[in-house]
């Protein structure tokens, strides 16, 4: 029953998406070929045009595959679809589970047309030379690879977007236990509950530092960090979002068995 759940969750959330992936692809498309007709003003001007607009159509991917989530979350648990949805022979719980792994393959897939974009767009020999070179200092602290050091970034980009997705599926669920005024608990619950796990990261930090003079000169001086910090920093950021999205999944899990009282 999860998989025909999730079928209608990913159609509703990911139909309107297709006009932003669609539009993000093409303007990216058009910033690359214009791109290369050289000393001409006008197509300049249209590169750089195409450009904005191809970014803007990345930042929008981003914000509507939230906001979609959200949405669907509010509409088909809480309002016009609410009454459909809790007389299917389905638990409250496989129905947040639904939500959580729709969002997360949404949030992956909007991802990939994003970087898809990126390559396109500015996916020159030049421009990765220069990322490449940027990231010189990071790769010879770490002893990295160019590629690896942008791949656990981009994981935990991801992670932390999965992250603001779940703090939203939470609030809604603690917002809609009131019977009113439910849209702006919702968004005050999840607000404080990306502050609070924001503020239990610097702790951990902090405590972590007790123990480590490198990580607690992160506090007291603006050295940039070593290579054993910098590692730290990196791999503990994944383990961290990664304990925070379960955490919350298993709250809200256990938040929508007690009841939801629909509007």
């Amino acid at each position: 029953m999860l998989g025909k759940v999730m079928k209608y969750d990913l159609k509703w959330v990911c139909k309107p998406l297709l006009v932003f992936y669609i539009l993000g692809l093409v303007f990216s498309v058009a910033t690359r070929l214009l791109g290369n007709i050289q000393n001409s003003i006008v197509f300049t001007v249209i590169t750089q045009i195409c450009s904005g607009a191809a970014i803007s159509m990345m930042a929008s991917i981003v914000i509507n595959s939230l906001m979609r989530c959200w949405v669907r979350f509010i509409r088909n648990i809480y309002k016009d679809e609410s009454y459909l949805t809790h007389t299917l022979p389905v638990k409250n719980g496989t129905i947040f589970l639904s939500k959580v792994l729709t969002g997360i393959i949404l949030m992956l897939l909007s991802f990939a047309i994003i970087l898809a974009c990126i390559v396109i767009a500015y996916g020159t020999k030049a421009n990765f030379e220069f990322v490449k070179q940027a990231l010189v200092p990071v790769t010879t602290l770490l002893e990295m690879k160019a590629g690896v050091v942008v791949a656990v970034i981009a994981v935990i980009l991801i992670l932390e977007f999965i992250f603001i997705l779940i703090c939203g599926y939470l609030g809604i669920i603690l917002g809609h236990k009131s019977n009113n005024k439910r849209i702006i608990k919702s968004v005050i619950y999840g607000i404080v509950l990306f502050i609070a796990m924001s503020i239990t990261t610097v702790l951990l930090l902090y405590i972590a530092g007790l123990f480590n003079k490198n990580i607690m000169n992160l506090f007291n001086t603006v050295e940039a960090p070593n290579k054993e910090t910098m590692k730290f920093l990196m791999f503990g950021g994944i383990i961290l979002y990664t304990l925070y999205n379960i955490l919350y999944g298993l709250i809200g899990n256990k938040q929508i068995k007690k009841g939801v009282n629909v509007e």
